[in-house]
């Protein structure tokens, strides 16, 4: 995926935008670039300084899936789609994982199939994945603005953070399965928080931002398996000071367990007790 700098051997061209290539060892990849497939003949050759504005798709399940999705795309759509895909790698300091031009371009299909339909899609999660991901939020408003722009239709907001998750995981190299996961077991700790202390969460405020974001590293080190040290005597103190958000963070800490399926340490509910403690001062 990405820059790779070696010579290719047109086989097919798909459409105007991607097309069948053979590299010098005879493996089969697919090349994804605008205009890449254009006038393109079999035996073509490829040369260097286009491959660095090109994806290179090698990965064999992928290739069939995006072959799959081809039909169902004119040429000016999916030519948008590759140029979305463009502005994420420019704004996106590491390399991508190749399964975005399969997950992007199969959202961004249905997505734009419902919207001509007249059919939205609600996003549940849209506040968690801006505060999980607020890069990746910000790129994807910019991808969300460039189709709306050269589609002439009118993503909602929610795409946004759909997006987000798609380029989240392409830069984390997760399934988009498993980071929705996470904004959907962020939400639900959220709602019992609120709930606990009878609030509504502002979901703009610098309090939030940071109970979410250590909520959020707390999942990574969670499914990392990585340990917390337990700083005994703070932990009793906070148990005597502060029996309801210490339970709280508690029973927060089982539901994470049983979502992600994971031990968790006991040393995170002390960590989330001091959040929680901050939040509970600020309301009353």
């Amino acid at each position: 995926m990405g820059c790779v700098m070696v010579n290719f051997k047109v086989k097919k061209a798909l459409n105007n935008n991607v097309l069948i290539a053979l590299t010098r060892d005879g493996e089969e990849v697919i090349l994804i670039g605008r205009g890449i497939g254009f006038g393109r003949q079999q035996g073509d050759a490829i040369v260097n300084s286009t491959v660095e504005k090109l994806f290179v798709m090698k990965d064999q399940s992928e290739q069939e899936q995006y072959k799959k999705l081809l039909p169902h795309l004119d040429d000016e759509t999916l030519k948008v789609i590759i140029e979305a895909v463009e502005l994420i790698r420019a704004r996106v300091a590491e390399p991508l994982n190749e399964h975005i031009h399969v997950g992007l371009t199969d959202h961004l299909l249905f997505a734009v199939n419902r919207i001509i339909r007249g059919m939205g899609i609600r996003n549940p999660f849209l506040l968690e994945t801006k505060a999980l991901y607020p890069f990746e939020y910000e790129v994807a408003t910019e991808v969300t603005q460039l189709i709306s722009r050269k589609l002439t239709i009118s993503l909602p907001e929610g795409e946004i953070g759909f997006i987000a998750l798609h380029i989240h995981s392409a830069m984390v190299d997760k399934d988009v399965h498993d980071v929705s996961r996470h904004s959907e077991l962020l939400a639900t700790l959220v709602r019992m928080i609120e709930a606990s202390f009878a609030i509504e969460l502002d979901k703009e405020s610098l309090d939030y931002m940071r109970l979410v974001r250590h909520i959020r590293y707390t999942i990574e080190r969670v499914v990392s398996g990585e340990k917390v040290d337990e700083p005994e005597k703070i932990a009793d103190l906070l148990k005597l000071e502060y029996p309801m958000c210490y339970n709280l963070s508690y029973k927060l800490i089982k539901i994470m367990q049983q979502t992600l399926k994971k031990p968790v340490y006991d040393a995170e509910a002390v960590y989330l007790t001091m959040h929680l403690q901050r939040i509970q001062t600020k309301v009353k």
